[in-house]
């Protein structure tokens, strides 16, 4: 008996509903005694030879009662299901609550996955514990009390007998919960990592195929879905176990009270009238207790979830709001103040800041540099209370932020991050975030203002286009812009911009510039940056080195002092002012070209509109038949197991048969006068075999089931490993992770409770028809149609019940794509105040969720009274019947009892397949998602691989040549070719740049050479072996990625540099750490290379991942090295540290570099210029400024976006254009 205390507490205004549903279950089981208690009464009529006239009014009471037990508990049903609905919603609203008051700083470690699966599948397991296991409990405790009641008015030893087996079967589970509360927590904490891990992989899939690692990976992910089988399966002894103890109490409780009733009509002491009611009753006595033991691994499975529940709920915030905050009887005065400010992050070495002082005064704008990881984004977590520091105060408005309310706080700071997190959903739902009361007009001005209006108008919808998870449709530079607008439209009077140009191009540079200094106006501002431009004009510049502000000052004061400022922005300043030719005058197709944002002119082949998509996988595309021939197919390898279940399934149903059979028999020998004892011999061997037979069946059942469940999970990665990277722009990944968790847990029902027991419900029916018509072909005539009825329920009302369920899995995997949004963008929603919006919307998909449910539990509850009205009206029918051959002397009036059990077991096996409508609508629902991610084409696929003779082993020195014709491309769903006829060619060991306008291709290009996709038409090749006929690890063994959006894995910073090379040695290790200047930030971390990074790297700085993602290059010393935008995060100093070791690097292999900067390209042995898809020059930087074309515009522009730059004497040289 699973009952959890502090469940209970959830109950609250509830708990009338919860009565009313046990008083109406107490009742349907009286309801049930009754009629079987009638049945008895008609038998004894029969018994006693009374003409069938006088079996009327028995026979219309017990159809009557039958018709009254179907709506009973049909009613109770949905009273109970309605109840748990209302449990459920306030649980998650509790639990979102409580994701906000924890913050940001608790989900620094914390995994994404994991708090998922308390929010939405662990409350979902609370919907049985609620609205069914808990109304059960209480029934088989109520119940019994009301039996012995009503049955020791006739015989008190035959009712305590029965009460006290009832106690057992109710009681001795006790036994084994502590054993299965402590496998249950395992099983809890496996489940919950691979859901972690699944999301982890899935979210850091891209980076893992670029290294070759995901087949690793998956290998991982087999091992985490191997141990939630072996810990299930533990969970599973113990719930077998006590299965096996209530199966073996209810059989021998039942042939014990018989033997008693026997014993004591051959004493004269009781009647045989009243032997029959105690006969028929017991089918129905120990009914809640068998009814609880179906439902009692949902009790456990509901105590689990609970477990994980109570620790997030339980969870201590490092941040507490204040008891009584400051009431601003006026607005707040915008100034900021860090007053001897100290600050460690938990378990660092070293702390973040050290008595660090400074103010902001109102309107004043103040720029912050430093080296990466100098604690520059500290000072925006702290200014927001995301943390609270060690020592000393941080003031908003002359206020300490402690004593402010969270919303006095956001309301008044407007925050531009580095890593810019849109929601999925609309444009205009993303803009909404800043002012969500904007009218349209509002809405666009804000969008003109930061210069994003033209792209979003050229989008497909406007601004009601879908921009995916994290805003993964939309370049960098638009995300950047739709932040600067929704800031915009934010209007606080404090301003910060934490690094909010380290992922744009310069050509874009000065549009956002503009936008920013029109966001700047009137506003109080810290600047947080790495870049000259961002903070030269700043009225006041700190320099922050290791938590402590080293130098104050303007640009020229601090360039004049020669410290640390000019140690970092010397050679920023030493390329703006260099002096050399000047540039060529624009000609040809450059010189007439629109003074737009380029990115703007190619926004629809940014990888933006790569298909319109509804993001949640649909539950579509597959019949019953096709389903269940699905899910089949996985039962093959695993047909001897089956066989075995097969074979227990038919032996305990004819071992319950058997019970029925000798208990019916030794009634009739007592009838007779005859000796009874052999029956009752039978009966004690047969009763705890049924309950043996069971178990095995359970255990068997449940081991291959759980078994395939494990090889689904690692199915199903491996084929969105295969789909990756496209499919995953198309879907959200919690849904994907709710497939992987939730909807393959689904089918276990299907593999342990659908497969063997229909094959059951099919011998064991026709075996019982030919028992009766042996008997008398009559009886078997009028049984058979109601067996048909409930062989055929599952079938009746199955589209609308399909239909519902499959539907349901949609607004459940919804609801999974919107708690890992909100728990991964919750800074986003704290600092814009959209935490009640946020609930808000969460509450929606919840009520969307239910509104489907209730629905369908009504439906299949209505199924259910159908079948328990059949069942009662097919034994009355073999009764009426039986008493007619009885009548007409063709059968023995003592076979009549025996034969009724008989037809009424035949319900047994047919109705165990009935009840499982509900669970198979959703097994059914399952598998067309699953099936829906198996179907899809695969964009690439592996090569037959190749055999090289080249000199060294394709790795490392020397290099590869790459070469490019024709290629062509278009991604998924676009009408426009993101590459139209790209022509190059890299030689071994030289560099070629890459440039051009965003969307022109260039990041399109390093895809194709990654076979991530493969082009249209075209072909490209390394060293005259099309890629196509690689093998996809072995073509990405030869190449090393470093991309601006470094994802680093939830592991250590050891484990993430080793994706390059796992088996690298410590000394290959230390090298790359040291060429990637990560060797100081190791210094000061808690556990050095051994410190977990958090989910995507969030206790590192944007510089630092960017550096971790060039020491896997270095660790992996690739043939071919693809730098895009590898420095865009770093500082001067560890950016020109970094340069000179990649420029090592360089030197040996054959490198690919994408650049927005042109200082970045200028020394490379060739530049190729793309323009929407196609290559239009080609030259080394003094060829091109040259001829006067689109490179020179570039240059041009980029001498635009830095013409304020102090030093008029100079001019901007072409070498030194960024």
């Amino acid at each position: 008996m699973l009952f959890e205390t502090r469940l209970w507490q959830f109950t609250r205004g509830v708990r009338l509903r919860i009565g009313a549903a046990v008083a109406m279950g107490v009742g349907a089981s009286l309801v049930g005694i009754g009629r079987l208690a009638l049945l008895g009464w008609l038998l004894a009529l029969v018994f006693a030879g009374a003409a069938l006239s006088e079996m009327l009014l028995p026979l219309a009471l017990v159809a009557a009662v039958m018709l009254l037990r179907g709506w009973v508990e049909h009613s109770r049903a949905m009273l109970a299901h309605r109840t748990a609905a209302r449990v459920q919603l306030a649980l998650r609203e509790r639990l979102y609550a409580r994701v906000v008051a924890l913050g940001p700083s608790h989900f620094g470690l914390t995994r994404t996955g994991s708090v998922m699966i308390s929010m939405i599948d662990g409350v979902e397991q609370l919907e049985t514990y609620f609205g069914q296991y808990l109304p059960q409990l209480l029934v088989a405790v109520v119940t019994p009390l009301v039996v012995f009641a009503f049955v020791a008015a006739f015989d008190l030893p035959v009712a305590a007998l029965m009460f006290a087996f009832a106690m057992f079967t109710l009681f001795a589970p006790v036994a084994f919960q502590r054993r299965e509360a402590t496998s249950s927590m395992r099983r809890s904490l496996a489940y919950r990592a691979f859901a972690a891990e699944f999301l982890d992989a899935i979210q850091g899939l891209a980076t893992l195929k670029a290294f070759g690692q995901s087949s690793a990976r998956g290998r991982l992910l087999a091992e985490r879905a191997h141990e939630v089988f072996r810990s299930t399966m533990w969970v599973l002894a113990s719930n077998a176990a006590t299965r096996g103890l209530t199966d073996t109490g209810i059989a021998v409780g039942s042939a014990a009270v018989l033997a008693l009733g026997a014993w004591r009509v051959t004493q004269g002491q009781m009647s045989l009238e009243l032997l029959l009611v105690v006969l028929m009753m017991g089918i129905e006595v120990f009914r809640p207790q068998r009814d609880l033991r179906a439902l009692l691994h949902n009790g456990m499975m509901g105590r689990a979830a609970a477990d994980d529940i109570f620790a997030l709920l339980d969870a201590r915030a490092a941040v507490k709001s204040p008891a009584t905050p400051v009431v601003l009887d006026a607005p707040l005065v915008p100034v900021v103040e860090f007053e001897d400010v100290s600050f460690a992050y938990p378990g660092a070495r070293r702390p973040a800041h050290r008595g660090l002082s400074f103010r902001v005064a109102p309107g004043q704008r103040v720029g912050f540099v430093g080296e990466s990881g100098a604690g520059k984004s500290t000072i925006v977590r702290l200014l927001l209370r995301f943390h609270d520091p060690g020592s000393g105060a941080v003031l908003l408005g002359g206020h300490n932020v402690r004593d402010l309310s969270a919303d006095d706080i956001y309301r008044n700071v407007a925050v531009v991050n580095q890593d810019t997190y849109l929601f999925h959903g609309t444009v205009e739902e993303n803009l909404r975030f800043g002012k969500p009361d904007a009218t349209a007009d509002e809405l666009k001005a804000a969008a003109r203002a930061a210069n994003a209006h033209e792209f979003i108008e050229r989008l497909p919808q406007g601004y009601g286009t879908v921009i995916g998870e994290r805003g993964i449709r939309l370049s960098g530079g638009q995300r950047q812009r739709v932040a600067i607008a929704r800031a915009l439209l934010r209007d606080a009077p404090i301003l910060v911009l934490d690094e909010a140009l380290s992922a744009v191009d310069a050509e874009n540079e000065a549009v956002i510039q503009s936008a920013l200094d029109r966001l700047m106006q009137g506003r109080t501002t810290l600047i947080f940056a790495h870049r000259l431009s961002s903070v030269i004009d700043a009225d006041r510049i700190l320099v922050l080195d290791h938590g402590a502000i080293v130098e104050t000052g303007d640009h020229p004061s601090l360039m004049r002092a020669g410290g640390a400022y000019h140690r970092l922005m010397a050679s920023q300043a030493e390329e703006l002012g260099r002096q050399n030719a000047p540039l060529a005058p624009i000609t040809g197709d450059a010189a007439n070209r629109r003074e737009v944002p380029l990115e703007d002119l190619h926004a629809d082949d940014a990888g933006a509109q790569l298909e319109p998509t509804d993001a949640i996988l649909r539950a579509e595309g597959l019949g019953w038949i096709g389903a269940f021939r699905e899910l089949l197919r996985h039962v093959v390898p695993w047909r001897a197991k089956f066989s075995v279940v097969l074979a227990f399934g038919i032996a305990r149903v004819a071992a319950l048969i058997g019970v029925g059979v000798a208990s019916a028999l030794a009634v009739a020998a007592v009838k007779r006068g005859e000796p009874f004892a052999e029956h009752l011999i039978v009966l004690g061997i047969v009763a705890p075999l049924a309950g043996l037979l069971h178990w095995l069946e359970s255990w068997f059942a449940h081991d291959m089931a759980f078994r395939m469940l494990a090889e689904m999970r690692i199915a199903l990665f491996r084929k969105l490993d295969r789909l990756a990277p496209a499919y995953l722009v198309r879907r959200r990944t919690g849904d994907l992770v709710g497939m992987a968790t939730h909807d393959v847990e689904l089918v276990e029902y299907f593999f342990a409770h659908t497969v063997a027991p229909f094959f059951v419900a099919v011998l064991v029916p026709t075996a019982v028809l030919g028992t009766l018509a042996w008997f008398g072909w009559p009886m078997a005539l009028a049984l058979a149609p109601f067996l048909v009825l409930v062989a055929a329920s599952p079938v009746l009302a199955r589209r609308r019940i399909d239909s519902l369920g499959s539907r349901a899995r949609e607004a459940f995997g919804d609801m999974n794509a919107h708690a890992v949004d909100t728990i991964q963008g919750l800074p986003e929603i704290l600092a814009f105040q959209r935490t009640k919006t946020r609930g808000g919307e969460f509450v929606a998909r919840i009520e969307r969720h239910v509104s489907l449910r209730l629905p369908f539990h009504s439906s299949l509850t209505k199924q259910t009274a159908m079948l328990e009205v059949a069942t009662g009206l097919g034994g009355l029918v073999v009764v009426a019947t039986g008493a007619h051959l009885v009548a007409s002397e063709a059968l023995a009036p003592a076979m009549l009892p025996m034969l009724t059990l008989l037809a009424m077991s035949a319900f047994l096996p047919v109705s165990e397949i009935a009840h499982i409508g509900r669970q198979l609508a959703d097994t059914l629902g399952a598998t067309r998602r699953l099936h829906a991610v198996h179907s899809e084409t695969e964009a690439v696929v592996d090569g037959p691989g190749i055999s090289e003779q080249r000199d060294g082993d394709g790795t490392g020195t020397g290099g590869i040549e790459i070469e490019a014709r024709d290629v062509r491309f278009s991604y998924f769903g676009n009408r426009r070719l993101a590459l139209d006829g790209a022509t190059f060619t890299v030689p071994a060991g030289s560099t070629l740049a890459l440039v051009g306008p965003s969307g022109a291709g260039k990041t399109t290009i390093a895809h194709l050479l990654m076979r991530f996709w493969d082009p249209g038409s075209g072909t490209i090749r390394f060293d005259g072996h099309d890629l196509r006929d690689y093998r996809l690890d072995e073509l990405r063994e030869k190449v090393a990625l470093v991309t601006q959006d470094t994802y680093l894995f939830n592991e250590t910073l050891r484990a993430n540099i080793l994706v390059a090379k796992p088996d690298a040695t410590s000394t290959e290790l230390d090298e790359a750490v040291r060429r990637a200047s990560l060797g100081p930030f190791i210094d000061a971390l808690p556990e050095g290379l051994s410190t977990p990074v958090g989910e995507r790297g969030v206790r590192l700085s944007g510089g630092q991942r960017q550096r971790v993602a060039i020491a896997r290059a270095f660790l992996k010393d690739a043939a071919v090295l693809i730098l895009d935008e590898a420095t865009s995060h770093l500082d001067a100093v560890n950016e020109q540290a970094v340069r000179q070791s990649l420029e090592e690097l360089m030197s040996q292999r054959t490198t690919i570099v994408i650049a927005h900067r042109l200082s970045t390209v200028r020394d490379a042995d060739r530049i190729v210029v793309l323009d929407a898809g196609r290559t239009v020059e080609t030259g080394s930087h003094e060829e091109l400024l040259a001829r006067g074309g689109l490179y020179n515009r570039l240059v041009r522009r980029q001498m635009t976006t830095t013409q304020e730059l102090p030093d008029p004497a100079t001019t901007w040289n072409a070498e030194a254009a960024d």
